[in-house]
Order: C-alpha cells, then sequence, then structure tokens
C-alpha cells in the first residue's frame, strides 16, 4: 500500500512509522497522514512479544507518541 500511495504522490513527505509499512491502510489527503491498521500493528509486534505486552508497547510507545503534524492516524479496527 505504501508503494501505491508514494506513486500516487510523488513528492510528498509522509510520516512513516518504523516497521509498520505492511500496516497502513490509506492516507486521509487533507492533511496528508497515513493510516495504520492497529490489528496489523498488532500483529506485527505479537511476532516478538505477547499479545498483551504488544498492546501496551502500542499504546504507550506508538499510537499514544505525537510527532509533529504529520502524525500517522491509527485506526482501531477488527475489536
Amino acid at each position: 500500500m505504501l508503494e501505491k500511495i508514494l506513486d500516487r504522490y510523488i513528492g510528498e513527505k509522509l510520516l512513516t512509522a518504523d516497521s509498520f509499512d505492511s500496516a497502513i491502510i490509506g492516507l486521509e489527503e487533507n492533511e496528508m497522514r497515513l493510516i495504520y491498521s492497529v490489528s496489523k500493528c498488532l500483529k506485527i509486534l505479537e511476532k516478538e512479544l505477547t499479545e498483551l505486552e504488544a498492546l501496551e508497547y502500542f499504546t504507550f510507545n506508538v499510537s499514544g507518541a505525537y510527532v509533529g503534524e504529520k502524525t500517522p492516524i491509527w485506526c482501531w479496527d477488527n475489536f
């Protein structure tokens, strides 16, 4: 998905979350913010952490972090 977005918006600076490229599900075009699937992010983290550890890590270190105007959007899907 990221490659498709980058191909469509050539030259646009997008802020990505490290290690979560495969969890991108779209783009919010008004502010040019990437949208990530939380369930996909958690599955990525669960490769090395338990389900609870992954959820705790994600909420405190990933979704809870503000990194500027282009902070990604976290879509809490499949809950």
